[in-house]
């Protein structure tokens, strides 16, 4: 972290200097913008070698081991507010997401894992701080999910809710096996940034909309009204459904926003394949066949493959722990970006 914050210092310099250029009003913009940005990453840098001290005064304190331990939680968050910052900008940057979690492989033991990692994110949205919105679902026979589709709303939930994206694959014995054999399912995530209406434009010729009605979550008054929507984009095919309103209108205007968002990433998808070749730098390219990380219950045992990170803290992960593993695969990428930049010896160690 020393060499961090004298690389900060550095950037922050060079930044002024250039605040003091006759700039055109873009390049100024874009010039505070980074300027603003790494001010917030040296006062979070100053308050973690801060920490640290008081850490070391109450070392010297005999039975301080409750607020040492508190401390530590504090530096391990400011430390994890540090490395979202210093991640290059990209699409998921200061975005509100959709998470969208369907089962895969595996019947109905893939739904009720898919409800496993529902119950998951929630969870850690909620320790986050991040609201969060199911815009629609599709529920199985046992209580899992077929599909649902969660709005998740906060403080940096692209930056880090975007490392999730892939196949998820479960390996335990599933309550529907007599013979207790363990089973492997999989259930696959997709997480979309939220758009506006200037980042993409859906012409209404090019969209079908009809009306349902909904079922599940939502009362008799739901069910009685064909308040329910799905939205076909005809040009690609792309269907999204909403039941969550019992307006028509609202469920309109929910399901326009996950198209929106659908559409946006098909065409970052289509600009990632041409530029291919600056991709091998990011961890996974978030495609839904890409397997990111198992979930062995007999050993318990999470282990994510991308990094070759292994937890032997399986439930402490399914109960929303994920800054067991995210802050760690952003440090990865922080470093693998950074050497692509050309800049990690000036920031490494």
């Amino acid at each position: 972290m020393e060499n961090i914050k004298d690389w900060v210092k550095k950037t922050l310099e060079e930044l002024e200097k250039k605040m003091m250029e006759n700039l055109d009003v873009k390049e100024m913009i874009k010039v505070s913008s980074d300027f603003t940005k790494f001010k917030e990453i040296d006062e979070l840098i100053n308050e973690y070698f801060n920490l640290l001290d008081e850490k070391e005064l109450w070392k010297e304190e005999p039975g301080s081991e409750d607020e040492i331990a508190k401390l530590d939680l504090k530096i391990e968050k400011v430390s994890n507010e540090i490395i979202a910052l210093l991640l290059p900008d990209d699409e998921f940057r200061d975005r509100n997401v959709f998470l969208e979690i369907r089962a895969g492989t595996g019947g109905e033991e893939a739904a009720l894992f898919a409800g496993d990692l529902l119950r998951m994110y929630l969870r850690y949205a909620e320790i986050k701080g991040w609201d969060t919105e199911i815009i629609d679902e599709s529920k199985s026979d046992l209580g899992g999910y077929k599909e649902v589709v969660v709005r998740i709303k906060g403080k940096n939930s692209g930056t880090y809710m975007k490392y999730e994206r892939g196949v998820h694959r479960v390996q335990r014995i599933p309550v529907t096996e007599s013979g207790g054999r363990i089973h492997t399912s999989t259930a696959t995530v997709a997480v979309l940034p939220e758009t506006k209406d200037v980042d993409v434009f859906i012409d209404p010729k090019d969209i079908r909309i009809d009306t349902y009605r909904a079922s599940g979550a939502g009362g008799q008054y739901v069910n009685k009204t064909e308040s329910a929507i799905r939205i076909t984009h005809i040009p690609t095919g792309i269907v999204v459904t909403c039941q969550s309103e019992r307006s028509q209108h609202q469920n309109k205007e929910k399901a326009l926003m996950v198209l929106r968002s659908k559409l946006y990433e098909l065409a970052r998808r289509e600009q990632d394949e041409k530029l291919s070749s600056q991709r091998k730098t990011q961890i996974g390219s978030g495609e839904r066949s890409e397997k990111i990380r198992t979930y062995n219950f007999p050993q318990n045992r999470v282990t994510d493959h991308r990094i070759n990170l292994t937890i032997y803290n399986l439930q402490a992960v399914l109960d929303g722990d994920l800054d067991l593993i995210i802050p760690k695969l952003m440090q990865y990428d922080i470093e693998e970006q950074l050497k692509e930049l050309g800049i990690l010896t000036e920031v490494e160690g």
